[in-house]
């Protein structure tokens, strides 16, 4: 699809993390988790309770996404990016605790901007809209931790070439601003 993709194994490493520059178009293939505004209130409250997490996601890129159940034969359903800013209230508590990447679609707040950069930890956008498209990239998924929460369960997958873009970087750019866009 794209011929300039960067090829980038996770979850992500300090130098990955640091050589990459807002708008680079990255191939990611490993392991990464997701959730959305469920899985998000479930892990701050457990965070305020004293409470270890069902896992640990320092180091993990977090994907926001709610897929859809899989059809018979396959891995998950559609598995396209909801909207980031949803999330915004809890990203900071998440990079606290040593998260180190974000993906979704559309722009961050500046106090997440303002998190990214103290924990350096970068936020990446996917193609909304493409979610079947998107799920031929998952290789294996499971719930791990929140199965009661349907879509917004905490699930662990296993990617091989998945399309995003670099949005923010830990060097303060957003890529957004660059093209002069409000937010994707």
């Amino acid at each position: 699809m794209f011929d300039n993709l960067r090829k980038i194994n996770l979850p992500l490493t300090d130098e990955v993390i640091l050589s990459l520059t807002a708008g680079d178009l990255v191939s990611l293939s490993g392991v990464l988790y997701t959730g959305r505004d469920q899985t998000h209130r479930r892990l701050c409250a457990l965070l305020e309770q004293g409470l270890p997490w069902p896992v640990d996601l320092a180091g993990q890129l977090v994907y926001y996404v709610g897929p859809s159940p899989a059809r018979p034969g396959a891995v998950i359903g559609a598995a396209g990016p909801t909207t980031s800013y949803r999330m915004d209230a809890y990203t900071p508590r998440l990079l606290d605790r040593g998260v180190r990447a974000t993906m979704g679609k559309g722009a961050r707040s500046a106090e997440v901007r303002q998190a990214m950069l103290a924990h350096g930890a970068i936020y990446l956008a996917t193609i909304g809209g493409a979610g079947a498209l998107l799920s031929k990239c998952i290789k294996a998924s499971a719930v791990v931790a929140f199965a009661d929460a349907g879509p917004e369960a905490l699930f662990r997958f296993e990617v091989l070439d998945f399309p995003a873009v670099v949005i923010n970087d830990v060097h303060g750019r957003d890529f957004y601003e660059m093209q002069g866009q409000v937010g994707g």
